[in-house]
């Protein structure tokens, strides 16, 4: 005997028929009705359940149309191929990483020059204040909500490289740009972690009920000093990071990413 709250084994049962593929997006979720029946359960019960799995972003519901399963088509993001210009030969990393994978490509941009803070001096060796020009993209895939990248350059650089400054895209990415421009970047420190979206966060990237976002902080150094400092708000159900370290010649091929 469970002792376990009758709810939340409607929720374990639930969750585990999903899982296995019982329930689909593609398929019909039992009405409340019929899950009452199901388990020998009051609405209240059932309810609370399936309130349970949509605060875990597994379902949503709708009014009228009754609980659907959470589509999750997962992009396979290469972390330490991203940036690297001998991978990226289509144009930016993003762009040239999401057609690769067969997906659709769509970004917004927004250029400004604003104050660094606290975290991004430190990261830039700059005095907190100093001007810093920001590239913020708002990214999709197959015109869903994927991430959104935050890009800090220390007004110096801008001297050097002043397409930075300018709004819209850089067809052949940033990184290649300043490659151009004889400011390479040789080395790389990424921070990642994780948490529960902001009610901005939230909203940008059409983030549901108990759906947490990757934080992935990339600093890009010179061989003489730190250069851009990017952070990325990624949905945490519809990405997956890697990194490829190392010799790999032992790795067939057909292995998941």
């Amino acid at each position: 005997m469970s002792k376990q709250p009758k709810y939340r084994q409607v929720a374990d049962s639930l969750r585990r028929a999903i899982d296995d593929g019982t329930y689909t997006p593609e398929k019909r979720f039992p009405s409340e009705s019929e899950l009452m029946d199901q388990f020998g359960a009051s609405r209240n019960t059932v309810r609370s359940g399936l309130g349970l799995l949509v605060s875990q972003g597994l379902i949503t519901s709708s009014q009228g149309l009754g609980y659907e399963v959470v589509r999750h088509e997962v992009f396979e993001l290469n972390a330490s191929r991203s940036e690297n210009l001998s991978f990226s030969q289509n144009g930016d990393a993003y762009s040239t990483d999401v057609t690769n994978a067969g997906r659709r490509p769509h970004q917004t941009f927004r250029v400004e020059v604003t104050p660094a803070q606290a975290y991004t001096a430190e990261r830039l060796k700059i005095t907190t204040g100093a001007t810093t020009v920001l590239r913020f993209c708002h990214r999709y895939v197959d015109d869903v909500p994927w991430s959104t990248q935050a890009t800090y350059y220390p007004d110096w650089l801008i001297e050097q490289a002043p397409r930075l400054a300018e709004p819209g895209d850089i067809a052949e990415g940033t990184t290649r740009y300043l490659a151009g421009h004889g400011i390479e970047q040789i080395g790389y420190f990424d921070e990642i972690s994780a948490r529960m979206p902001t009610p901005e966060e939230a909203r940008l990237l059409e983030i549901g009920a108990g759906v947490p976002v990757i934080l992935w902080t990339r600093t890009g150094y010179s061989s003489e000093r730190p250069v851009r400092c990017t952070f990325t708000t990624l949905r945490g159900d519809l990405n997956r990071m890697n990194y490829e370290i190392g010799d790999l010649a032992g790795r067939p091929e057909s292995e998941p990413q």
